[in-house]
Formats: C-alpha cells, sequence, structure tokens
C-alpha cells in the first residue's frame, strides 16, 4: 500500500505543478487533540495504546476529507518506510519511533495526516505548497470541527484544548513555514535573525524540526505560543514575521548576486557537475549542493 502513496501523482509536496515562491517552499499547521478518558500516549500501556488507535482510526476513516485515504500501523513499516514518512513531513521522528499501538492516516494527496498516538493522542497536520497560511488554516479548522463531531475532545474552559506537554495548551496550535534563506546564511544574517524572531515568540528550527540540522539552508519557522491567544491572533502574528524575513532573504539574495556574481556562478556551476555526475551521493550533500 505505501508503494502507492509514493507513486501518487496527486501528492501536493512532491508532484505539484505550480510554481513555489522563491521563499517560502511550504506551509503546515498542526493541533495536538487528545481523547476524553483514556491516559496520554506515555502513561497509557500497549493495550490502551491500541484501543485508542483503532478508535482513532475508525472514526476518521470516515470523513469526507479522508477519501481513498491510506491507514498504516507504524510496527508494520519497515525502516525505509517510515524514513519515506518523515522524509515527506507526513510523520515525526517521534512517531516513526513509536512501538506498538502507533499509527497514520494519510489522505489520497498527501496534503492531510493524522498520527495516532505520538505525544498526544493525536496530531493533525495540514500540508500546502507555497506561502498559504489562511487557506491551510481554513483546511484543517474545517476537518477538526467535523472529527469533533464523532469523538470527544478533551477541552476545558480554562486552558483550552489539553495537551501531554504544557507548552501546547490552549490552540493546540502550531503553525509552520519551510523557508529556503541561503541569502541571510551566506550573508552572515541568519543568527541575528533567530534572535530577533525568538524575541516575537517566534522559533526557528531545521528541516526536519526540533533537533535537526537546516541542511541546504532550510528553515521550519512556527509560533511557540499556544495559550492566551486565538488561532487568528498566532496566524496573523506569524505571517507578519515571515514577511518581514521574506524581505530580507530576497534583499540579502539580490545584494549578494551583484557584489559576488563571478563567485556564484562558480558555485552553481560545480554543484551542478557534482550532481549531473555523481555515481553515490549523500542525502545532506545533496541538499546541499541543490
Amino acid at each position: 500500500m505505501i508503494e502507492a502513496l509514493i507513486n501518487n501523482d496527486q501528492a501536493e509536496l512532491t508532484q505539484h505543478s505550480k510554481k513555489a515562491a522563491p521563499v517560502v517552499l511550504s506551509t503546515r499547521i498542526r493541533l495536538a487533540r487528545n481523547l476524553v478518558g483514556p491516559p496520554f500516549p506515555e502513561r497509557a500501556d500497549v493495550e490502551q495504546r491500541r484501543e485508542v488507535l483503532t478508535r482513532c482510526a475508525e472514526q476518521i476513516g470516515t470523513l469526507s476529507q479522508m477519501d481513498k485515504g491510506a491507514f498504516f500501523d507504524i510496527a508494520e513499516l519497515s525502516d525505509l518506510e517510515k524514513q519515506v514518512l518523515v522524509e515527506r513531513h507526513l510523520i515525526s521522528r517521534e512517531l516513526s519511533e513509536g512501538d506498538a499501538g502507533a499509527g497514520v492516516y494519510i489522505n489520497k494527496g498527501q496534503t492531510c495526516s493524522v498520527m495516532i498516538n505520538e505525544e498526544d493522542h493525536l496530531r493533525i497536520q495540514f500540508l500546502k505548497t507555497g506561502f498559504n497560511l489562511k487557506s491551510v488554516w481554513k483546511q484543517i479548522n474545517a476537518f477538526d470541527s467535523e472529527l469533533e463531531k464523532t469523538i470527544d475532545v478533551a477541552f476545558t474552559s480554562e486552558f483550552g484544548y489539553l495537551t501531554a506537554c504544557p507548552t501546547n495548551l490552549g490552540t493546540g496550535l502550531r503553525a509552520s513555514v519551510m523557508m529556503h534563506l541561503p541569502g541571510l546564511v551566506i550573508s552572515g544574517q541568519m543568527e541575528r535573525v533567530i534572535r530577533a524572531v525568538n524575541q516575537l515568540g517566534i522559533t526557528v528550527r531545521g528541516l526536519f524540526g526540533e533537533g535537526s540540522d537546516a541542511t541546504g539552508h532550510i528553515f521550519q519557522i512556527s509560533n511557540q505560543q499556544t495559550l492566551g491567544e486565538s488561532e487568528g491572533e498566532i496566524l496573523e502574528r506569524l505571517g507578519n514575521v515571515l514577511k518581514t524575513i521574506i524581505d530580507h532573504e530576497l534583499n540579502a539574495r539580490f545584494k549578494y548576486l551583484e557584489e559576488n556574481k563571478t563567485e556564484l556562478l562558480d558555485q552553481i556551476g560545480r554543484a551542478y557537475g557534482v550532481l549531473k555526475n555523481v555515481f553515490v551521493i549523500s542525502s545532506n550533500e545533496a541538499m546541499n549542493l541543490l
């Protein structure tokens, strides 16, 4: 079944024909949700995790946005299959290391995946190419509303959505964009940008999230705060910061091209030569050359 997923010619991030934005590669919004009753995954035993997995998978499969989607039991996947899903950002590294009772439901276009029994009972995420916070929020909000009609979700008026980690309380929302920022890195401005956005409640991570490297000058930039703000306020604040980063990146690119055109063309030519003629190459080296 996973071969059909990999070869799907309608996959949003791997087969999309529209021209991507020059700085923002993709947009993702994730919601953390937990069921009323069962303990959080880290405190649950195997039988409790399996019960949550079965219950959630059955209900998710009935939702309209999961029509012709596919369910995968993590324990039944090979290491290579799990790595494919991680590299496509359809599951997290943490879920790929999960044992019995962990799974994921992925829709046909690979724009939506629901991880079951990662840190929380449910980690819902929607992805789209380019800079599309508003449209992705509209999709995931509709999905969440439909899901909550079939599953009782843990929520209180004081703390909002209850989550395994206190940093996700409230909206349970993490919005992030994947940004290609070679201009800021090469010009030595990236550290200053990171410090500035951190003060605004925005975090900067590597290609595969927390603890990963920014391979190929690709960064994930997302909100830190989930409690005390509405979803709309979080997305507006993040969007404003991202627009500023885009402007700085484009300025840095034009300045570098103007001042170092020969060196830049030489770097491009060398990278092209290696990529065209190499027989064996690591993913990190390929990303950096690209």
